[in-house]
């Protein structure tokens, strides 16, 4: 061996051992995840609540960066553009759905990131203004038939998870309504509120308090069993669409090519964070459980969910954006 190849033989060991040091370590430094949805919004809530545990367990803040927009997909393409090296994650709900939405996304889904967590999961609630005379999934089935088209129904988003369980609903009852596409949950029901829009598939997290407060009427929820948090409110199965179940989910991901170690360290402090007593505690007021999904599954679970929200949209007849 001569002594250039002695050199660089040196530094790629040193260049090794340095990296292997800051992957023990980590994180040495504050931790951006960047949440696709704005302030308010479930994903954000959901967010706020892991990041705050993490920061407990690292020493380190866990800061939370809302970009919403574009369904979930403008917050996504800024996070992967970003050094894989933990520093910066991406917190969504409308990751696999996108793929299916928009045609073409300024990432590849399935190549541009690493898979690390599942968070949790909650249905979303029917929710309109006081104001109308709708109180039951019959009284809307039947005024949406009756007034095809006439009927606007707000999202969080083209791609987002409440406008995919707005299009299953759809296909379910065959009807007809106009969707109007917001940045986020909070513009969505301020303008419920408001009496601009007719209806929403809100969140459950994000809009259980309008409806204690009666600022919204709740009319049924999306999950296969009521909610504790309003167990006045049946569900929509249980309204006369028998089996109809959607939960939002939310998961965690990076930008592909971080260290495997450090993957491993952010999938295994998240499924402790879920698991602590007072995370579990918070989940349940704001409607929320843990996903019964265990991490080495999760990509599994995210490219499957990949085909099925492909097929539902396509189903609907919905055009790649």
């Amino acid at each position: 061996m001569n002594r250039l190849t002695s050199i660089a033989a040196i530094a790629v060991a040193l260049t090794a051992c340095a990296v292997h040091a800051a992957e023990q370590k980590y994180p040495t430094r504050p931790v951006r995840v960047i949440v696709t949805f704005p302030a308010g919004s479930a994903t954000d809530i959901i967010g706020r609540v892991v990041a705050q545990k993490l920061t407990e367990y690292w020493g380190s803040n866990v800061i939370i960066d809302n970009r919403g927009g574009a369904g979930g997909s403008l917050g996504s393409a800024i996070g992967v553009k970003s050094l894989p090296d933990g520093y910066t994650l991406i917190n969504s709900s409308a990751h696999t759905i996108n793929p299916a939405i928009y045609a073409h996304l300024p990432y590849d889904t399935l190549k541009d990131f690493v898979d690390i967590a599942p968070l949790t999961g909650t249905p979303n609630i029917l929710v309109t203004n006081v104001a109308s005379k709708i109180k039951t999934i019959g009284e809307f089935v039947a005024d949406a038939k009756a007034r095809p088209g006439k009927i606007n129904f707000a999202s969080a988003g083209i791609g987002s998870g409440t406008h995919l369980n707005l299009e299953k609903f759809k296909l379910v009852t065959h009807i007809d309504v106009t969707h109007i596409p917001y940045k986020g949950t909070p513009e969505a029901y301020t303008d419920i509120v408001g009496g601009r829009v007719d209806y929403y598939f809100c969140p459950l997290a994000a809009c259980v308090p309008f409806v204690r407060d009666g600022k919204l009427r709740g009319i049924a929820v999306s999950s296969a069993k009521r909610s504790a948090l309003l167990p006045n409110v049946p569900t929509i199965a249980e309204s006369g669409v028998p089996k109809f179940e959607f939960i939002l989910w939310f998961g965690l991901w990076g930008p592909a090519g971080i260290p495997a170690p450090i993957v491993g360290k952010i999938r295994a402090d998240t499924a402790r964070a879920l698991a602590s007593a007072d995370v579990r505690e918070r989940l349940v007021t704001i409607a929320n459980e843990p996903m019964d999904v265990k991490a080495e599954d999760f990509s599994k679970f995210v490219r499957q969910e990949i085909v099925d929200n492909a097929r539902i949209v396509k189903a609907a007849g919905i055009k790649p954006q």
